[in-house]
């Protein structure tokens, strides 16, 4: 492991002790993104800048990159106190922990490398604080880019269904464990206290042995919950960019299934009982496609249409429908892959357990 390096900022504006909020560390794992991480930055910047934070230290954690990410983060230029801790790739749950080990805020604002947040997001954080000093863990609402990029529009359409009672209604609220699979939540842009952040890291358990296929955020936000409420609000909001290419989605979508299994395997969990029956019905489908093939691909061209009518049941755009429609059916195959290669991981860590 590389040792990591700092570069420290003077400045900040004068305010009195009573005016001050918290000290705060952003922390940003980061692995082969040259590009965005330069935009996350600079917009992290702009949000501090128009928020009352004047003790802000950035920690960016290098989880064992390609040289065209070495040399942005090498030739990053930013007014924040930056850290960059380097390690050899571990996955992001590693490199998270990492980053709020280093960290010495009050609280910690969690960011993925592909996200921006919004403008005014600390400012509505640090106002909701003033108002309820308890009210200090905040998951961001996620704005996904879709324009043109068909794969982040299906991504964006399965969330917003999953989860519809809040998108249905956006709103600042919050949510505890009774309410925990019904709303959004993930450390692509989180706020916590770094004690609790760091107890939640602490209680972390994974089904797998290999903690990059570990299930990072849902496993540790539930932790959280069980001890204060989680709070949600279109004013703390940020814009996630999704991958926009066939190969990087398969990818990602194998991924997805896989940390599905770690995250909901678990009593309590709105998805264990979907989840179990998945594997008897996935297995009888796939007995049935390869005793009788020919009757199988007449029944290919179905798949797109039962998307389209789920698209159809909840209002969709016509694109929405279409992303749905025309991704919906490989999705389906690469995902349900990843959930059987998860339960395979999960079932051999615990017999050599």
């Amino acid at each position: 492991m590389r040792p990591a390096y700092t570069r420290r900022v003077a400045g900040g504006r004068n305010h009195s002790a009573s005016e001050r909020a918290p000290s705060l560390s952003v922390v940003i794992p980061v692995f082969n993104e040259p590009v965005w991480i330069r935009r996350a930055v600079a917009d992290l910047e702009e949000a501090v800048r128009r928020s009352p934070f004047e003790d802000v230290r950035l920690i960016i954690v290098d989880d064992g990159s390609d040289p065209p990410t070495q040399e942005a983060l090498a030739t990053l230029e930013t007014g924040l106190d930056l850290t960059v801790v380097r390690q050899a790739n571990a996955g992001r749950f590693a490199a998270r922990r990492a980053g709020v080990a280093a960290a010495s805020g009050q609280l910690v604002l969690l960011i993925d490398s592909r996200v921006s947040l919004g403008p005014d997001a600390l400012a509505f954080v640090a106002e909701r604080l003033a108002a309820d000093p308890s009210a200090v863990i905040w998951n961001a609402h996620v704005d996904v880019d879709v324009d043109g990029n068909l794969y982040a529009r299906f991504w964006n359409v399965l969330t917003e269904i999953a989860f519809r009672e809040y998108f249905d209604d956006p709103r600042t609220t919050s949510y505890g464990l009774e309410e925990f699979d019904r709303f959004p939540k993930g450390t692509t842009c989180f706020l916590a206290p770094r004690d609790e952040l760091m107890g939640a890291i602490e209680a972390f358990s994974s089904h797998y042995e290999d903690v990059r296929d570990a299930n990072d955020d849902t496993v540790m936000i539930r932790h959280l919950a069980a001890r204060r409420r989680i709070n949600i609000s279109p004013g703390f909001s940020c814009l996630y960019r999704g991958r926009g290419a066939l190969l990087p989605f398969l990818r990602h979508s194998h991924h997805r299934g896989v940390v599905f299994v770690d995250g909901f395997l678990r009593r309590g969990t709105r998805f264990l009982v979907p989840l179990l029956l998945f594997f008897p019905v996935s297995a009888l489908a796939v007995a049935v496609a390869a005793a009788r093939p020919r009757a199988a691909l007449r029944a290919v061209p179905v798949a797109p249409l039962a998307c389209a009518a789920v698209a159809a049941v909840h209002r969709r755009r016509p694109a929405d429908t279409a992303a749905l429609a025309l991704l919906g059916p490989v999705w389906a195959l690469v995902y349900g892959a990843g959930v059987w290669r998860g339960a395979a991981a999960a079932l051999r860590a615990r017999v050599r357990r």
